[in-house]
């Protein structure tokens, strides 16, 4: 182990404690480690004790269970369940196919909604009548709504206005919607649709009654059925006085149904000595860490090479959008920002629509709607001259907004 040295010039001769020749080792002792890193070791174990009184003293919850009727996290629908009831709408809670089919067996006019089908057989289910709401990128769609197409491209989950004629949809008004893109059989009818062309909704008569196929059931959950118009659609949808019979995931899986044979688990299909070689591996990582890890030393501070200030760097991808004439993506890129910067000062949420946005800047700005709209929302520019006019116009917009 190598050391540094450094001359001492002490007037009454070498201090106590130095090498010969006026010179002492300046590697860190275990007493100077200790000194300097006991406050971070102190406050590492009260967090690590606070954090495991604080898991010891709170009670279990279990697993989040999406989509299911019982469940209170943000992930179930306990509250849309609440709301069906207080309707006077019965909710049967039915985690197999068997399940289901004893329901709809009992007579009368039922709605069977599916949410899950990881342990389902899609075609046992299609043999149950009446209407039938599926929510989400469920397996087995062919089978439960034949005619129905699904886009490769999915849509990203926002809000979105229903620009249909469905009822349910038409009342209920713009919500959470997106996911999986369908596009509709003949005589459907489609609604939320998505920017590269299908819809995330799409309802049509079949044989036994209505399916109605939703890309994305997330306006069904406790966390977002609150938001825009996603109750009022779910009640629409689901809540029309008939018998719910609510299908999810098993909490236990059939047997049959795990992987192996015979309903052997992943742990049972493993060798026996596995374990030893996982404990083994994780040893000698542990040791090639130690042996290969290097000690910290102290802390160096050296000046960067080069400073790249902020307007160079926007002046550098502006020369590259020029350079590839994207005049599209610059004025995406201007529109993006501006209203992501506008929303909040309008008092408007992140999920708002262009309707919302453009009715609430002109009314605050005192602008044509149909300039805001069209500055926002319209067509690319044409050439470099109408870019730039575009960015002055959105600088001089959201400067009145900020003087306001």
């Amino acid at each position: 182990m190598s050391v540094i040295t450094r001359q001492t010039a002490a007037p009454g001769g070498p201090q106590a404690g130095t090498a010969p020749g006026g010179s002492e080792p300046t590697s860190p002792t275990a007493r100077s480690i200790w000194t300097a890193g006991r406050m971070i070791v102190l406050l590492g174990v009260v967090l690590i004790l606070a954090a495991v009184i604080g898991v010891l003293i709170t009670p279990s919850q279990g697993p989040s269970r999406p989509f299911d009727p019982t469940d209170t996290s943000v992930a179930g629908s306990k509250a849309l369940a609440e709301l069906l009831r207080s309707r006077g709408v019965q909710v049967d809670r039915a985690d197999s196919v068997q399940a289901a089919a004893d329901l709809a067996a009992r007579g009368g006019n039922r709605l069977l909604l599916i949410t899950d089908t990881t342990y389902f057989d899609e075609h046992a289910l299609s043999r149950i009548p009446g209407d039938r709401l599926i929510a989400g990128d469920v397996f087995g769609l062919q089978a439960l709504a034949p005619g129905v197409r699904t886009r490769p491209e999915a849509a990203r989950p926002r809000s979105r206005e229903p620009q249909c004629q469905l009822p349910a949809a038409r009342l209920a008004g713009s919500a959470y919607m997106g996911g999986v893109v369908f596009d509709a059989p003949a005589g459907g009818t489609g609604c939320y649709p998505a920017s590269g062309g299908g819809h995330t909704l799409v309802s049509y008569p079949n044989a036994g009654g209505v399916t109605t196929v939703v890309g994305d059931g997330s306006f069904m959950t406790n966390r977002r059925l609150a938001e825009d118009g996603n109750a009022a659609l779910a009640l629409n949808l689901i809540g029309t006085g008939r018998p719910v019979t609510w299908l999810i995931r098993p909490e236990r899986p059939p047997a049959t149904e795990l992987p192996g044979e015979r309903g052997q688990s992943m742990y049972d299909l493993m060798p026996d000595n596995i374990r030893w070689t996982i404990y083994m591996a994780i040893i000698a990582v542990g040791v090639t860490a130690l042996w290969r890890g290097r000690r910290l030393g102290p802390v160096v501070a050296e000046r960067l090479p080069v400073i790249v200030r902020a307007a160079e760097t926007v002046e550098g991808r502006g020369r590259l959008y020029r350079a590839r004439r994207a005049r599209q993506r610059a004025a995406e890129s201007l529109r993006a920002g501006t209203i992501d910067r506008l929303t909040p000062r309008l008092g408007l949420t992140s999920g708002a629509g262009p309707q919302e946005v453009v009715a609430a800047l002109a009314a605050r700005t005192r602008q044509d709607s149909h300039q805001v709209g069209a500055a926002l929302y319209g067509p690319p520019p044409a050439d470099d001259a109408a870019l730039v006019a575009l960015a002055g116009y959105l600088d001089f917009i959201e400067r009145q907004v900020s003087e306001l």
